[in-house]
């Protein structure tokens, strides 16, 4: 079977299980040939155990209209702010610190990105995951061990 010609291929990101055709989204998949109502129930229905958590989702259209969309894991920067415990991150991270994660939360989102980051080891990865956590005013106890 020939392939499928691919007319485009567009990132997202969206809360799991919980995805409407409001925008930003519906306009997102309508401008490349994309029914929103159709993409979302499927959406929700492979993310409903991510329950609000927002996700990233790669979409592929193809010529026929039809499409195919792979879910990745939450960004660093979700995560970071779940295992922390807050809302949102510091103003002036340097100055203010909004929270605190320790290297065993550190090492459990290393290795749920393992599959999207680059790096040769788990360590390497948790030190990446350092640098965003600094980034948004999280402090990583025990950081000096990386």
């Amino acid at each position: 079977m020939a392939k499928k010609e691919i007319t485009s291929q567009f990132k997202i990101q969206a809360p799991g299980g919980q995805a409407t055709p409001a925008p930003p989204i519906g306009p997102a998949l309508g401008q490349h040939g994309v029914n929103p109502g159709q993409f979302i129930q499927q959406f929700n229905d492979r993310t409903r155990q991510l329950n609000g958590k927002v996700v990233g989702c790669v979409i592929t259209v193809y010529k026929d209209r039809s499409f195919e969309f792979e879910i990745k894991s939450p960004p660093a920067a979700v995560l970071l702010l779940d295992a922390a415990g807050v809302e949102k991150g510091a103003g002036v991270p340097n100055k203010d610190k909004v929270g605190s994660v320790t290297l065993d939360q550190l090492r459990s989102i290393a290795e749920e990105k393992t599959k999207e980051l680059t790096g040769h080891s788990v360590e390497a990865m948790m030190r990446t995951i350092a640098g965003t956590a600094r980034s948004m005013g999280i402090t990583v106890e025990g950081a000096e061990a990386l």
